[in-house]
């Protein structure tokens, strides 16, 4: 059993958090694990319908999250000092909003106490997005979206 302290998000920095705390803060909602179509003579980044293959689409849980960096050579690791620069982080990351000095939002199962709530609160990518195998590469910018 891990313990933690309740509402530890509001008095530690990301930078010393238990790696228990640090997983903790994912709201589960998917949306990193959304392929993106970034814009190089723009920069500009753009999230797509189009969900990774090791994203469990109905639970937005990482189906090999152990060895996902084996498994997804490009998958980003957010770490407390990325989490500030990613710019493609949604908006309702959890990640981003304490690096930028935001608190966590009510539909967040930390403060809910509900797993379910980042879903009910629609801000989950469950029903939204489809499987990376039927979605060739080359036709991902016909699948932008936004949020």
């Amino acid at each position: 059993m891990i313990l933690v302290h309740e509402s530890f998000w509001k008095t530690k920095p990301l930078t010393e958090m238990t790696f228990e705390e640090w997983e903790l803060l994912c709201d589960g909602c998917g949306r990193c694990c959304l392929h993106k179509v970034e814009y190089q003579d723009t920069g500009e980044v753009f999230y797509t319908n189009v969900a990774c293959r090791l994203l469990d689409i109905w639970l937005c849980r990482c189906t090999s999250y152990e060895e996902r960096l084996d498994l997804i050579p490009t998958c980003l690791v957010v770490t407390p000092g990325k989490a500030a620069e990613l710019k493609w982080l949604p908006r309702t990351c959890a990640y981003r909003r304490l690096a930028l000095g935001m608190d966590l939002e009510w539909w967040h199962p930390l403060v809910s106490g509900n797993p379910n709530t980042v879903h009910q609160a629609g801000i989950s990518v469950r029903g939204k997005v489809l499987p990376e195998e039927i979605v060739p590469s080359d036709q991902l910018e016909d699948h932008i979206i936004e949020f």
